[in-house]
């Protein structure tokens, strides 16, 4: 009987097959897969919808490992939000200056404005996040202005060279730039906006600082 056991035994042996295991992945490997089943999840859902646990859930972790690598849903939000632009440096195309001072200003202002306006239709969900973390100190805010502000002292540099605009503070002026643009490149200000009529206030706003950075106010 013994015998027999331990026959059937060998016999089971055999058959084992060895387990497969989950190849490791890298901690940036890990830190990727989230964010982009985040993301994934934002836009299916919505972002007051989605929790760490239904990331987690989602690609088969525990929540703790979300949070060792996000230890808030707004540090999913930062570290998206980096990503995207990252895409936008990689991926803008301002005029170089063979062209106008003015016409650079306005291409470079309605490419923002109609990225922006076109990412708020095709992904409600950053509409949302940006509300939901309005208030939040969110480190790609800063980050994302800097972009903008060199892309506008750009212009504004090359401009000052050319004698069309009148030397000042180049930073400062980008910032200005950038502050009085606001209403037609904030996703928050232009989410709800016909297309036309944003158009219509972009340019207007475009000729009014060409025209202040040809003629400053006398201090």
């Amino acid at each position: 009987m013994s015998k027999m056991i331990e026959q059937a035994r060998k016999g089971d042996r055999k058959n084992d097959r060895p387990v497969r295991r989950r190849p490791r992945r890298s901690a940036e490997e890990t830190r990727r897969d989230i964010l982009a089943k985040a993301e994934e999840l934002f836009r299916e859902r919505g972002f007051n919808a989605v929790a760490i646990a239904d990331i987690a859930a989602a690609l088969g972790m525990s929540p703790a490992n979300v949070f060792k690598n996000f230890n808030s849903k707004n540090a999913l939000v930062d570290a998206i939000a980096f990503e995207q632009i990252r895409v936008f440096e990689r991926d803008v195309r301002p005029l170089d200056k063979s062209h106008a001072p003015l016409l650079r200003l306005r291409h470079l202002a309605r490419t923002l404005m109609q990225q922006h306006h076109q990412d708020l239709n095709d992904n409600p969900y950053i509409f949302e996040m940006i509300l939901m973390t309005a208030k939040q100190d969110m480190k790609c805010g800063d980050y994302y202005k800097s972009v903008m502000a060199n892309l506008f002292a750009d212009i504004i540099r090359d401009g000052i060279e050319a004698g069309i605009y009148t030397p000042a503070d180049i930073p400062t002026l980008a910032e200005t730039v950038l502050h009085a643009l606001i209403s037609v490149i904030h996703p928050v200000l232009i989410a709800r906006e016909d297309i036309g009529n944003l158009a219509t206030r972009c340019d207007q706003l475009v000729d009014f600082i060409d025209a202040g950075l040809r003629n400053p106010l006398a201090k």
